[in-house]
């Protein structure tokens, strides 16, 4: 009885505090709402007419909603980046900024789920991915072993949060016997749930342009690149809006991941590179049509020749530390950075595996209004999760947050 009132007490502390704020607080909150709505409005009218209203197509059935999902599994993964030295190889450094890495996690994740929803058409087809009553064919299904390893994935890093935050709401310390073995399982789910998805493509036969054995690696670099770049500029309008203190040795650190996983990404892109190129057949059209164009056809062209810049400019920002320790330098990077791999995880990825078809037809992926609108609700919806749980989570840490005792 007395947990419940607790959590009581902590669901309604939470709902005061998110609901209350700086005028600023409430435009940006006001803002995410209005994209919600855009996006539910949007997803209304591909619901009522079916996915013709996007610009996929029987050709190129993979488009927009799997490019976003794709990246942001990455995004979610690279939580454990936090994890791993806060609670495994216990670094004070990086404390502070765990919880903040965790929730973007679990916004990254419910983005990852509503993209999936959105490509199946709608919610009323998602029986079929439900164990014992739709066709979950596990496990031969590599589709199914990514539903359990997101899924899964959520799970842990909603409950090890909450729990050490119940803890501190109720001004006691978290039991490390609780969770330490949930973080240790986060650090190889983590790594899982990118692999999984990378093995979800190189498993299509038909699709050489994702047949490299590279895929899986290079997944987990450009993850553990753009999630905590993400991050560190999360952390720089936490700290500069909020009371919660982040030391500049802690986004030093975070930063230093940032730059290992940049030059490696790097590497095994040129070390594709090579291999398309250098000695070509008839597999590699795919990647010459994502960077030459092929028969006239050029769509992802500006995608893949803005993405590839941004990201040898970032890494080399990054790489000198006397440009990486100027925080607005490194925050200029760290953007810089997670633009380019979203645009290579996204159109420079998925769409290209599918051009050209079967018998060589070319036949070009650009995503309609809808596409758009649904994509910029989902971005805001995760924007809107992830606002409410770090404010919270802040209330708690800076002790705004207490249960009261009668």
């Amino acid at each position: 009885m007395r947990r419940l009132k607790v959590f009581g007490s902590l669901v309604k502390d939470s709902f005061d505090i998110i609901t209350h704020g700086s005028k600023k607080y409430h435009l940006w909150m006001g803002f995410l709402t209005f994209g919600m709505l855009v996006g539910m409005y949007c997803y209304s009218i591909q619901i009522d007419e079916g996915l013709s209203v996007t610009g996929m197509t029987d050709r190129v059935s993979w488009g927009l909603y799997i490019s976003n999902f794709t990246f942001l599994v990455g995004v979610a993964a690279a939580a454990v980046m936090l994890v791993m030295p806060t609670y495994v190889l216990k670094d004070i450094d990086f404390k502070q900024a765990v919880l903040i890495g965790e929730g973007i996690a679990v916004a990254a994740l419910i983005m990852c789920l509503a993209f999936v929803v959105a490509d199946m058409g709608g919610p009323s087809v998602l029986w079929h991915m439900i164990p014992g009553i739709g066709v979950f064919n596990f496990p031969n299904s590599m589709l199914t072993w990514d539903v359990i390893a997101l899924n899964g994935y959520l799970v842990i890093n909603i409950t090890i949060p909450f729990y050490i935050l119940f803890r501190h709401y109720q001004n006691k310390e978290a039991k490390k016997k609780v969770y330490i073995p949930g973080a240790f399982i986060s650090v190889f789910w983590a790594v899982g749930i990118h692999l999984v998805t990378a093995f979800l493509y190189q498993g299509l036969q038909a699709k050489p342009f994702w047949n490299n054995a590279l895929l899986g690696p290079r997944f987990l670099a450009s993850a553990f690149a753009a999630g905590p770049a993400l991050i560190i500029l999360v952390l720089a309008i936490i700290r500069s809006h909020t009371a919660f203190k982040i030391e500049d040795k802690t986004i030093k650190k975070i930063a230093l991941v940032v730059t290992v996983a940049a030059q490696i990404n790097l590497i095994m892109l040129i070390s594709e590179l090579f291999k398309e190129f250098y000695a070509p057949t008839h597999h590699s059209e795919s990647a010459y049509y994502l960077f030459f164009g092929l028969q006239g056809k050029n769509a992802l062209m500006p995608w893949i020749w803005t993405a590839i810049p941004l990201n040898v400019l970032a890494t080399i920002i990054l790489t000198f530390h006397k440009l990486r320790n100027n925080l607005n330098i490194l925050y200029f990077a760290c953007f810089i950075l997670f633009i380019a791999i979203w645009i290579e995880k996204g159109f420079g990825l998925i769409v290209p595996g599918f051009i050209p078809g079967p018998y060589g037809k070319i036949a070009e992926y650009t995503p309609t209004g809808i596409e758009i609108g649904v994509t910029l609700g989902i971005w805001a919806m995760g924007a809107f999760v992830f606002t409410i749980l770090a404010r919270t989570a802040i209330g708690i840490e800076v002790g705004k947050l207490r249960f009261k005792k009668d």
